[in-house]
């Protein structure tokens, strides 16, 4: 096999209202596993943070001449594919066009509609990328034995091989991901998913997988949780504090904390070895599984913000989700974190199919009354591939005709799956939003607690922002 150039490349709309953009995680990890496995030069491109049209992210990977293009989508940017893969397929006739992320994940075959794209890869990509990049190059193009893999045949029929994708077993085994093929600077202009700007952070999974059956999930990385040895998360965190100097550590895990013993191993080894700096763990912790014990350790090692996904205050509704979710033991972790000065954010959605405005009224309660400093109140919005998308289905299928994910970045859905009217649900995101933050409590909290107080105008726009978009358009994100 000669020398591959393979463009790895995420398509999302920019967002200007909410400019909040993430390094591209999976391509990194993607990069630098290829890297070790085959002779490449690889070329990372991520059409939001460049803040590029569809013409000129395909310009891109045509001007590289790549051999292989692998492009990553979430669902609500799934409509630019077909487009960038017509476009890279006239100008790279012979180039393998693979498709992966979430929304294949999610979509399954139908991804591949409409699209030039030869394979799609769901879930975990590394070892059924690799498999792929062998087969299309030395192989003769025989694709029909990597597992779970979806491909165009000759007569342009999609085909889904049976089997399940393989996982990574031993996650230390993977390099670093490859951040020296993006520019982490420009990053750093920007907001991540935590929204503390102007810190120069680093995106980090320490794990792959979550055990937990919430119906709303993508499930990317699978049920299984696998994790990296303390060892080399903090090994992973020292390269970069000397490489890039940063000070901020992201940990984007499914359920970072399922495992509290090899949590409070991480904290320890990262005292043992002074390693100073703030962790922030904006999407993954599960608040009911948390010990005083790993609270006290990851606040000791840096902690300073995590938010904590409520989704409702009804008991019945966390049976229908599928999270079951022990309320009182999440309301005593928001206070452990609050009382030892983490800035907490609390994560909610209202309108579950069978839902009532009495149970919408219970989560809207356990938020104003818990210690969290900020909140969002989504709208429920069901993806494809989910066990949410098709219990809607079952409950609510005429409503599911004008679902439209392409506005869901700008906080613009208009789907309604509850036992309410809409008035009646749009009404009550609206006064979750206003009963929340018009506590002077609340207010002074925020002030007194906010880990960067320089950035509360900038963090109170974007804000405001959203809850105009809901006041207007009556819905969430």
């Amino acid at each position: 096999m000669n020398r591959l150039r393979v463009f790895l490349a995420i398509a999302a709309k920019p967002v200007f209202l909410l400019p909040q953009v993430a390094p591209p995680m999976g391509l990194l990890y993607l990069a630098a596993y290829l890297r070790e496995k085959f002779d490449t030069d690889i070329r990372i491109v991520n059409q939001r943070k460049d803040n590029c049209s569809v013409e000129e992210l395909a310009k891109h990977a045509v001007d590289f001449g790549a051999d292989v293009v692998g492009i990553s989508a979430l669902t609500p940017s799934a409509h630019e594919v077909p487009p960038l893969t017509c476009m890279i397929r006239k100008g790279l006739p012979n180039a393998l066009i693979v498709l992966g992320g979430p929304n294949v994940t999610a979509s399954g075959a139908d991804a591949m509609a409409g699209t030039e794209a030869d394979a799609a890869v769901s879930g975990e990509g590394e070892l059924t990328l690799e498999a792929l990049i062998n087969a299309w190059f030395d192989g003769g193009r025989d694709l029909s034995k990597i597992p779970n893999l979806m491909w165009r045949a000759p007569d342009g029929s999609v085909v889904r091989n049976p089997g399940e994708t393989p996982l990574v077993e031993d996650l230390d085994s993977l390099p670093f991901p490859a951040y020296d093929l993006i520019d982490m600077k420009d990053y750093w202009k920007s907001l991540s998913f935590t929204p503390i700007p102007h810190r120069k952070y680093i995106s980090l999974f320490t794990s792959r997988g979550c055990p937990y059956k919430c119906i709303y999930c993508h499930r990317v990385f699978e049920k299984r949780f696998r994790a990296h040895s303390a060892g080399r998360v903090v090994d992973e965190i020292e390269h970069y504090v000397k490489t890039y100097g940063i000070d901020t550590v992201e940990i984007l895990d499914d359920v970072f904390n399922l495992d509290n013993r090899r949590v409070i191993e991480i904290a320890e080894l990262m005292n043992r070895r002074n390693i100073k700096v703030h962790i922030t763990a904006p999407n993954g912790v599960r608040a009911d599984i948390f010990k005083e014990e790993t609270m006290d350790a990851l606040v000791g090692a840096g902690l300073d913000f995590c938010s904590f996904a409520l989704e409702s205050g009804s008991p019945r509704i966390q049976e229908l989700m599928g999270k079951r979710l022990n309320i009182p033991k999440f309301l005593q972790t928001m206070e452990w974190a609050s009382r030892r000065g983490v800035f907490v954010h609390c994560f909610n959605m209202l309108g579950f199919p069978t839902e009532t405005a009495e149970e919408m009224q219970q989560t809207i309660d356990v938020c104003l009354n818990s210690k969290t400093h900020t909140a969002s109140f989504f709208t429920v919005t069901p993806y494809p591939g989910t066990a949410l998308y098709r219990l809607a289905m079952e409950t609510v299928p005429e409503r599911m005709t004008a679902l439209d994910y392409r506005d869901i970045e700008l906080s613009n859905v208009r789907i309604n799956l509850s036992a309410v009217p809409d008035n009646v649900l749009f009404a009550y995101q609206r006064k979750a939003q206003r009963t929340f933050y018009m506590r002077p409590s609340r207010i002074w909290r925020i002030l007194r607690d906010h880990p960067q107080r320089t950035s509360l105008l900038g963090y109170g726009m974007q804000f405001l922002l959203r809850a105009n978009k809901q006041l207007l358009g009556g819905g969430g994100s």
